[in-house]
C-alpha cells in the first residue's frame, strides 16, 4: 500500500505540473505586418456616386492601385494632371466607394449631352431669372438645394393698396447651374469666386416645371439657400405623408437609398407665406374686398358701365330694364 501511495503521488506531482507549464503565459509570436500596396496611384470614388452627381472635391482621391490592373481610361497621378478639372463634372454611370473613376463614366461641362446627364431619371431641368438680392447675393452654386419663393402683390375690389405677401412654393431643389455655369470658379489660392447671376437652372419634377412656369407671371422669385444637413423634422414629415417609402428590414443599403431618396426629393405644394400685416401693423392681412349690390355689378350686363353709383357700389334697390340683349340697370329714382 505504501509502495502505492508513492506511485499514485508521483503521477499526480507529473500531471500538476504538466499543467502548470501549459498555463504559463503563451510566447509572443511575431505578426507579419501587411506589405504596403504598391503600385500607380488611380483616382478612386470616396463614396458611391449615383448617376447625376456633380463632383466636388471630396468625391474622389488618389490611391495605390495595381499596376496590372490598370487601364488605359483610368485618371492616373501624373505630372500635369490637374485634380480640380474634373471639379463639376458629372456621373454618367454609377461609381460605388473605392471603384476607379473612368473617362467613359463622367461627362465634362461642355460636352454634349452634359446638362441631360446631371438629370435624375424623371426629373426635367427649367431655368428662371432672378436679380442678384433675390439670389443670396450670389452664394448659389451647381450642386446646392435651395428653397424657392415667389413675392406678389394681390389686388381686390375694395379701397385702398393691394395686398403684399410672399410665399415658399417649392422645397429642396437642386441646382445645375447658374447661368451658363456648370462648376464654381476658384481662384488662385483655391478660394470660390463668387459672382453676381441672373439665371439659375433647378431639377424639378414635370409638374413642379409647370409651376416654376406660372410662378414666373405672377411676380418675382427669389432663391433661399437650405443648409448641408437640414432638419429631421421634414424627413418625419415625409414619411407621415407617404413622400418617401420606409424600406422594410434592417439592410444598410436599403436604408441608406432611403435616407439619399429623402434628402433628394423636391416638394412642392406645402406652401408657407407671410403677409404684409405680418411685419408691419400699417398693412392688409387678406385681400381688399369688393363691395356690390346684391342685385349685380354697377351698370349691369351689356349697359357698357352705365348706371349705378361712382366706386361700383349699388347702394338702394335698382330697376333693370332690357331693350333686347341690352340691359340697363338703374337705381330708383334715377334717370333713364
Amino acid at each position: 500500500m505504501l509502495v502505492g501511495a508513492l506511485v499514485v503521488a508521483a503521477i499526480t506531482a507529473f500531471m500538476a505540473r504538466s499543467l502548470i507549464a501549459g498555463s504559463s503565459a503563451p510566447q509572443a509570436q511575431a505578426q507579419m505586418a501587411a506589405p504596403p500596396v504598391t503600385g500607380t496611384e488611380v483616382l478612386v470614388a470616396t463614396k458611391t456616386l449615383p448617376v447625376g452627381t456633380i463632383l466636388d472635391a471630396t468625391s474622389f482621391k488618389f490611391q495605390p492601385w495595381p499596376s496590372q490592373m490598370v487601364g488605359g481610361a483610368y485618371f492616373v497621378k501624373k505630372d500635369g494632371f490637374d485634380i480640380k478639372s474634373l471639379q463639376g463634372t458629372v456621373v454618367r454611370t454609377v461609381i460605388t466607394a473605392g471603384q476607379p473613376l473612368t473617362q467613359g463614366s463622367l461627362v465634362k461641362p461642355g460636352d454634349r449631352g452634359f446638362l441631360a446627364a446631371a438629370l435624375t431619371p424623371g426629373m426635367r431641368a427649367v431655368t428662371f431669372p432672378v436679380e442678384n438680392k433675390n439670389s443670396v447675393a450670389g452664394f448659389v452654386f451647381p450642386g446646392d438645394r435651395i428653397d424657392l419663393m415667389l413675392t406678389q402683390k394681390v389686388a381686390g375690389g375694395g379701397d385702398g393698396p393691394p395686398l403684399s405677401v410672399a410665399e415658399t412654393i417649392m422645397k429642396n431643389l437642386r441646382v445645375l447651374a447658374t447661368d451658363q455655369r456648370t462648376t464654381t470658379d476658384v481662384d488662385d489660392q483655391g478660394k470660390t469666386v463668387v459672382k453676381n447671376i441672373s439665371m439659375v437652372t433647378i431639377e424639378a419634377t414635370p409638374s413642379i416645371a409647370e409651376k416654376i412656369s406660372v410662378a414666373r407671371t405672377l411676380g418675382d422669385l427669389s432663391v433661399v439657400l437650405r443648409p448641408l444637413a437640414d432638419s429631421a423634422s421634414e424627413l418625419d414629415a415625409a414619411i407621415a405623408d407617404g413622400s418617401v417609402k420606409v424600406p422594410n428590414g434592417k439592410d444598410p443599403k436599403s436604408e441608406q437609398a432611403f435616407l439619399d431618396s429623402a434628402a433628394s426629393q423636391p416638394v412642392a405644394g406645402k406652401t408657407t407665406f407671410a403677409t404684409g400685416a405680418d411685419v408691419s401693423r400699417f398693412q392688409r392681412r387678406t385681400v381688399p374686398g369688393k363691395v356690390d349690390s346684391p342685385y349685380g355689378p354697377r351698370g349691369g350686363a351689356g349697359s357698357g358701365g352705365s348706371g349705378g353709383y361712382p366706386g361700383g357700389m349699388n347702394m338702394g334697390p335698382t330697376v333693370r330694364i332690357a331693350r333686347g340683349n341690352n340691359v340697363t340697370e338703374i337705381p330708383v329714382g334715377g334717370k333713364k
